[in-house]
């Protein structure tokens, strides 16, 4: 099924069709129609699959249909919570897109910014509202925002606003909303929490899995070597010299790791930018934006501050530091192969992290393939010879042989049987 055969309004397949989009992914395909019939949903995708165009489409073409009274101050039909602010500022602009040929107003709240240019365009009405729990609370809290005429509440990366401490905030935010409205949950991952708040919010909702077995898309190629903590800055920049014309997004689990592997990396003439909670939001716009334009080819992330990031060329994740919560390693990863796109992923497991690895193996269902690094190839690294490990296609190669050792391997068990 294509776009142009859905049943939605002319503006909106215009718009569609000007980002180039003719067939919806699986989430979508499933998602919309339900949504499009006022059904609440409760949807989990692999992450870069188009969850936020699945929810984004459908309440667009509902709100333009229904809507025919003029705006109220400060009243909002479609509210859409997201854990971060980057992430906020995402989801925002494809509803933006997608509503261009409309009337649609959409307004994007987040704090760590001026809220006066936010109450204003409160006052001058709108439509759709996506928020952090912050600054959706403080601008109600002070009258600036009613939210008893809201249509449709959408939780989006649920799980890691769960993960974020947001419980209460989401149990708070429906003493507010009207018992009528429709409810939709979307997340790349769930667990017994988010079913629990799921299912006490929605009626009789329609659950949608795209989850295979591995919860890591199979256009995604991803590999562990071992290396010991005190070694990872020099195989960071192996990788990151061997690979110049990369877009590399590398992970950390602190802010501290963040800065510290920048100065690392800038003691070998690689620029680097960061993004962590202890930049200021005009700061981490401005690496994302150089990073997504290309000026930066190489950008360290924490969890908290890269979580839903949307860029759709980065050729390689590298997981400096293994996440604690195996969840995040698929998130991390899914940074790459965004779409159809093809991408690659190299983790670093150190002694200490081994059982971080065991948990995230367990989670996605697999062993990922290692990379093993003999010592005089360890040794080339350490000491930046010309030596040691190739480049990371190379090494991707040794992943395909992996799995089809593996493949085999498993054939010949079944056979046996």
């Amino acid at each position: 099924m294509k776009f142009e055969d859905y049943r939605i309004i002319s503006e909106l397949k215009k718009a569609i069709a000007d980002e180039g989009f003719k067939k919806p992914t699986d989430i979508q395909y499933k998602s919309i129609p339900p949504i499009l019939r006022g059904e609440d949903v409760l949807a989990i995708a692999q992450t870069g699959t188009g969850k936020t165009a699945a929810f984004a489409i459908p309440i667009i073409d509902r709100i333009v249909r229904t809507s025919q009274k003029s705006r109220a101050k400060g009243v909002v039909k479609c509210v859409v919570m997201t854990p971060t602010h980057e992430l906020a500022i995402q989801v925002g602009e494809v509803f933006k897109t997608f509503a261009k040929h409309t009337k649609l107003q959409i307004l994007t709240l987040h704090g760590g910014v001026d809220q006066a240019p936010q109450i204003e365009q409160l006052k001058k009405g709108v439509d759709i509202l996506v928020a952090t729990p912050g600054r959706l609370f403080d601008l109600r809290a002070q009258g600036y925002l009613k939210l008893d005429k809201v249509s449709f509440l959408v939780l989006d990366e649920a799980d890691h606003m769960l993960d974020l401490g947001f419980l209460k905030d989401i149990k708070d935010l429906m003493r507010f909303l009207p018992a009528k409205r429709q409810t939709l949950f979307f997340s790349a991952t769930i667990n017994p929490k988010i079913k629990k708040l799921a299912y006490s919010l929605v009626k009789d909702a329609i659950r949608i899995q795209i989850s295979p077995k591995d919860p890591v898309a199979k256009n995604i190629e991803h590999a562990v070597s071992f290396v010991q903590m005190d070694d990872k800055r020099f195989f960071l920049e192996h990788v990151l010299k061997e690979n110049k014309s990369f877009k590399v997004l590398v992970f950390v689990r602190t802010k501290v790791r963040a800065e510290r592997v920048k100065k690392a990396m800038e003691r070998v003439n690689i620029s680097t930018l960061t993004i962590h909670s202890d930049k200021e939001d005009s700061e981490r716009a401005e690496a994302i934006d150089a990073f997504r334009k290309g000026k930066t080819k190489v950008l360290i992330a924490t969890d908290i501050s890269a979580r839903g990031l949307d860029i759709p060329d980065i050729d390689l994740v590298i997981n400096y530091d293994l996440p604690d919560h195996p969840e995040n390693y698929v998130h991390r990863v899914g940074r790459t192969g965004r779409g159809k796109q093809k991408g690659k992923a190299l983790s670093f497991c150190s002694k200490d992290e081994k059982v971080y690895l065991d948990h995230i193996e367990a989670f996605v269902n697999n062993p990922i393939a290692e990379i093993k690094v003999d010592n005089t190839d360890y040794s080339a690294v350490k000491n930046q010879t010309e030596e040691g490990l190739n480049d990371v296609n190379d090494l991707m190669q040794r992943i395909q042989e992996f799995d089809e050792t593996s493949k085999q391997m498993k054939k010949k068990r079944k056979n046996r049987k």
